[in-house]
């Protein structure tokens, strides 16, 4: 994350359905690319997150899953429809950005709580 007040956005953000893959290329000159399915199991919906601290929900089987609608929120987020019809998520600006900023984090910690739960991925891990 940036320590300045500068206002950190989006100036693209394009998806390519056949790799699933959401290209942002932010206005700091960030660019990533995130996974449809790290963005739906890291999806800021209740239904993903709870409502407090220790009421996350482990999303499983979400590797094939796709982005079928990137619908505009104002000027200051976007909400995303997936292929498994999950769709109550709204990515800010700043969130996206954080998952950018964390991602190798963030996937590893992913993978270790499958592996704790004793799931397996069932698309090879090309990370």
């Amino acid at each position: 994350m940036t320590t300045s007040n500068a206002k950190i956005y989006p100036l693209e953000i394009k998806l390519h359905q056949s790799s699933k893959l959401l290209e942002i290329k932010f206005n700091n000159l960030t660019e990533c690319m995130l996974s449809c399915e790290f963005l739906r199991v890291y999806s800021p919906s209740a239904e993903v997150r709870g409502h407090g601290p220790g009421q996350e929900t482990l999303q499983i089987h979400k590797e094939n899953v796709g982005i079928e609608n990137i619908e505009p929120i104002g000027q200051y987020a976007i909400k995303l429809t997936f292929s498994d019809g999950h769709n109550t998520g709204i990515y800010s600006w700043d969130y996206l950005y954080e998952l950018a900023a964390t991602y190798d984090v963030l996937w590893e910690e992913y993978l270790r709580k499958l592996s704790i739960a004793g799931i397996q991925r069932t698309k090879k891990d090309v990370e």
